[in-house]
């Protein structure tokens, strides 16, 4: 058995084989307890039933871990990072998706699962700072693409407001972030990104209107992602979660700036929001099932 102190200091490097008939190296930056994480977690859902709900397992089995922001932020260039140890509410979401899309596909190895981060956290696969999918609404865009998620608009109501992006958020406040200090000239692609993305038009449901209904029961369903819109200039979500039902409504398992770690949150995601002002509504992107 390998000694926690080892592990906690031990970085190790995969090189894998990108999709496709060209060969890619991609660096993966991961500690040993981050590959060992993810093989348990993989060989514990095995022993369980075909019809588990596996973003609901997976998401469930992080609680606890603690939150902690731009941790895909502390290189001077971009690699795959896994890391199981700290979490913020995308790199949850990441981690949850990539797990279940193994498991739902009968993938086993450490290897499967870098393999599917990255192609969930980057634009068409290809790694790199400018294609890692830094606003949620091109996240959804692109693992639709991929076959992974597909977003929910209908029906109206409960979807009854619409959304139109206006994004510019990262190229008006570089100093935010520090890949894009350390490299000025991947604003500009940025910048691209953003424009492509402003404009574009999606249905939400305001925050108001979230339920305890029929209705809403057939239209968000456990396992669901959510995602917050926001009223904040530049942006289009401000955090991201996976619906979880309980008797007294809808509530968000999400990795919490506010409690410091992964939590399911004990209170309704009305209630929740209601906390926000700058929140306006939620979309709602499913997990495509096999």
């Amino acid at each position: 058995m390998f000694n926690d102190r080892i592990w906690k200091k031990t970085k190790a490097i995969l090189i894998l084989l990108a999709f496709g008939a060209a060969v890619h190296a991609q660096t993966i930056q991961y500690e040993q307890t981050d590959s060992i994480k993810v093989m348990q977690l993989l060989s514990d859902a095995q022993k369980l039933t075909g019809s588990t709900n596996w973003m609901i397992h997976f998401a469930r089995q992080l609680r606890g871990v603690p939150y902690v922001g731009k941790t895909l932020e502390k290189n001077e260039q971009e690699q795959i990072v896994v890391n199981l140890r700290e979490l913020d509410c995308t790199t949850y979401v990441e981690t949850v998706l990539a797990l279940t899309l193994c498991q739902q596909n009968k993938k086993s190895t450490f290897r499967d699962y870098c393999d599917y981060l990255r192609q969930i956290r980057y634009r068409n696969g290809q790694v790199g700072y400018p294609t890692r999918l830094h606003y949620f609404s091109e996240w959804i865009a692109d693992n639709t693409h991929m076959g992974f998620v597909q977003e929910r608009q209908t029906p109206n109501p409960p979807f009854t407001k619409v959304q139109t992006l206006r994004t510019d958020y990262m190229s008006q406040h570089v100093s935010q972030y520090p890949m894009l200090v350390k490299n000025p000239s991947w604003v500009e692609k940025i910048r691209q990104m953003e424009q492509k993305l402003s404009g574009q038009r999606f249905r939400y449901i305001p925050k108001e209107s979230i339920k305890n209904t029929r209705l809403f029961r057939n239209t968000i369903q456990d396992g669901d992602i959510i995602a917050i819109t926001t009223k904040k200039q530049g942006l289009d979500t401000s955090h991201i979660g996976i619906a979880v039902w309980h008797k007294d409504g809808l509530h968000l398992l999400n990795a919490s700036q506010i409690r410091k770690k992964v939590v399911e949150e004990p209170m309704t995601l009305y209630t929740y929001m209601q906390k926000h002002p700058s929140q306006e509504g939620i979309r709602i992107i499913s997990v495509v099932r096999n």
